[in-house]
């Protein structure tokens, strides 16, 4: 695959000021993300929302909306009840959790979070649950880094 060329992609914006151009690929961040939009309309953050979702939780400040950050604790529980339907549907809690993975990206406990939602969700009949077990694991060493 060619390196990505963002000049090229705003030159193009600039020829074609009426339709719409969007950056899609390398965005890392919501800063660089801030950046591209001076330049073209919109901005796709795949693999770094995939891989740090939390990067999502001020993405409306792009827009100028100033809504506090989601709390990732509630969020992790409302996909406890998604993943408490998607397991009575006879789906398994990895296909869910598979995707929550990253939910607390470089924050403490994340290790032991990824840890227990791989290996304790990938087990045959896992729950959700487990989610919960990760949520304490990651509450808790939320608590051991404030106290240090």
């Amino acid at each position: 695959m060619p390196p990505l060329d963002y000049e090229r992609v705003y030159r193009l914006k600039c020829r074609l000021p009426e339709m719409f151009i969007g950056i899609n690929g390398g965005v890392a961040d919501l800063r660089a993300a801030k950046l591209h939009l001076a330049h073209v309309d919109g901005v796709m953050l795949g693999r770094a929302a995939y891989q740090n979702p939390a990067v999502l939780t001020g993405v409306d400040s792009l827009a100028g909306d100033q809504r506090p950050e989601a709390d990732l604790f509630a969020v992790a529980r409302r996909m406890m009840i998604y993943a408490q339907a998607h397991c009575a549907a006879g789906g398994r809690l990895a296909a869910v959790t598979r995707h929550m993975i990253g939910l607390f990206q470089g924050r403490p406990g994340a290790r032991l979070w990824r840890q227990i939602l791989t290996v304790e969700g990938s087990r045959a009949g896992a729950g959700p649950e487990v989610i919960g077990k990760a949520l304490d694991a990651v509450s808790a060493a939320g608590r051991l880094d404030e106290a240090a």
